[in-house]
Order: structure tokens, then sequence, then C-alpha cells
């Protein structure tokens, strides 16, 4: 509780402030009580709120068969480069072996196969800068 003298146009105010609670002060002017609210200016933060949008989950492309076409196609998960490659066209591969090592975000990833199959065709080679989404191996 704190105690406050004031003097407005010669008359003396003893002033007992009893609480505060939000913005509503419960006080004593010369042993009358009152309830004052308080204006109270809206602080403004200095750091800014950052807001997340839902990032959209990344499509694996997928090729129409046509007569002799791909069926499924194999995307580079992140931007990065090729280091090696572990399978050639022709080879039957089956679900989670490793097709190819790419080096993103200074790791080394293991591309893994989504799903058997045999290699129609390899689009990069060792050393290629690929980006997010493109074609590495078609699988038929």
């Amino acid at each position: 509780m704190k105690n406050y003298k004031f003097t407005i146009n010669g008359n003396e105010y003893s002033v007992d402030i009893q609480n505060v609670e939000n913005n509503i002060v419960h006080l004593e002017v010369n042993g009358t009580g009152f309830d004052v609210e308080i204006e109270q200016k809206q602080r403004i933060t200095k750091t800014p709120t950052l807001i997340r949008t839902d990032s959209p989950t990344p499509v694996k492309p997928r090729i129409e068969k046509k007569e002799g076409g791909s069926a499924f196609a194999i995307a580079s998960p992140l931007p990065g480069i090729i280091i090696d490659i572990y399978v050639k066209p022709g080879d039957i591969i089956k679900q989670g072996q490793k097709i190819l090592s790419m080096e993103a975000m200074k790791m080394i990833n293991q591309i893994l196969s989504e799903k058997d199959g045999v290699v129609e065709s390899i689009k990069v080679v060792s050393g290629q800068n690929v980006l997010q989404g493109e074609t590495l191996i078609e699988i038929i």
C-alpha cells in the first residue's frame, strides 16, 4: 500500500493506493474509497512476431506410363551435388536400395529407391548440381 499527499487548488488530499488489478486501481482519498480506471497505452514490442505458414510437402514427380516409357521418377529431396551413382540403366533394384549419394547442406545424403523396378535411365552425372525436385533416375 502506497500513500501520497496532493495539494490541488489549496486543498490537501491524502491518497492511499490499496491495490491494482489490470487497469483498475482501488484507492482511498481522505478516507473515501474509489475505483479508478487507468488509461494504459498499448506497449509495442520491439521484437517482431514470426508467422510461419505450413510449407507444402514436396510432390514426387510422376511420369505417365507410355509405351516403353517410365512409370516412376526418383527426384532430388534437396538441392545439392551428386557424389556417386551406384546403379546403371538396366539394373534391377529393390525398394530401400541405395541408388546414389549427394552432398546437400554440407552432409552426404544417401538416396534410396522408393520402389522395386528396373533402372530405365539416369538423368544426372557425378559432380552435377541438382535442384530440389529435379529428376535423378527413372524406374520402370
